[in-house]
């Protein structure tokens, strides 16, 4: 745990496989109250956009490390009304132990990590969202027992989910099937990045065949087809999505125990069904659950806590 202090976590692949790893098995004992952490320290969380699961899973997490959280809404802050992201990181760096930033440019991220010296986390960019992904692998090792050789078939947008979970499931040696429509697979550049550090032999697929990406997959993810920023391309989109839905029937052809995630918040009948939220294959709520305990081990690791 030690050797990630004072780290910032920007993207996916700032993490090597074993500390991955790492963080899970701390995710796991915290999960399970094996042991206790303490952290009091001050996180503050930066949005641009809105959140759920990550503002909430993130404030729960430092609360129960002992540490405190401070809302940095940019409406009601000098960074909302045109302060430079230097001045504002070199600001918050004398005030804060640790910053979280859910943001639209990844270029801002790196900014904010270039002129702060406390650890900065991605916690959404245009480009990636690594916190999600975190908490993905925990509840795929949970139901799998580890990680290696699991196959992942994701449907939809190659959005920045898909870039992490691409990037996330390789280092894990896990092998991913994305299936997109045409002109909406994931960046280029971050595919080539996954080919390059896959590690034990993981596969890499795109197709558009979304059939063909399920077939024999353990896990089937999906996220909304029109994400934050693109609410007013949503109607478009639905009738060139409408093939890579998640239902029942998609779910012949995977593993006989292939689970269904889905990072929320959902579009019921769009990109998943009713029947698959709420069914027997679904895990998408205790997917929702462990963002709280991988972020968890994620700010116990970052700020050093002790036991």
């Amino acid at each position: 745990m030690g050797n990630l202090k004072g780290r910032d976590l920007l993207r996916m692949t700032d993490f090597s496989p074993e500390e991955i790893k790492q963080l899970l098995a701390l995710a796991k004992q915290l999960k399970n109250q094996e042991i206790s952490l303490k952290c009091p320290k001050v996180l503050g969380l930066l949005f641009y956009k809105a959140s759920t699961r990550t503002r909430v899973s993130f404030s729960v997490a430092m609360y129960q490390l002992g540490g405190q959280v401070i809302d940095l809404n940019p409406n009601v802050t000098q960074v909302g009304r045109g302060e430079p992201i230097s001045d504002t990181a070199r600001v918050l760096d004398r005030y804060l132990d640790i910053l979280a930033v859910r943001t639209f440019q990844q270029a801002d991220l790196e900014t904010f990590a270039s002129y702060a010296k406390i650890p900065v986390i991605n916690a959404l960019s245009d480009l990636e969202h690594p916190c999600q992904v975190l908490a993905d692998l925990l509840t795929i090792q949970e139901c799998f027992g580890s990680l290696s050789g699991v196959s992942v078939a994701y449907l939809g947008d190659g959005n920045n989910v898909a870039h992490s979970l691409l990037l996330g499931c390789v280092q894990m040696g896990m092998n991913i099937r994305i299936a997109c429509p045409p002109g909406y697979e994931p960046d280029r550049s971050i595919v080539e990045e996954a080919k390059e550090i896959a590690v034990d032999n993981a596969q890499i697929e795109l197709t558009q065949d979304a059939k063909a990406a399920v077939k024999q997959a353990q896990v089937i993810y999906t996220d909304v087809w029109a994400s934050m920023g693109q609410e007013s391309m949503a109607d478009a989109r639905i009738p060139v999505f409408q093939p890579y839905q998640v239902n029942e029937e998609l779910f012949a052809d995977a593993d006989p125990n292939a689970i269904a995630l889905h990072c929320l918040p959902a579009h019921r009948e769009e990109e998943i069904t009713e029947a698959v939220l709420e069914g027997s294959h679904s895990r998408v709520w205790d997917q929702a659950e462990n963002r709280m305990h991988a972020q968890k081990a994620l700010l116990a690791s970052l700020l050093g806590a002790e036991t």
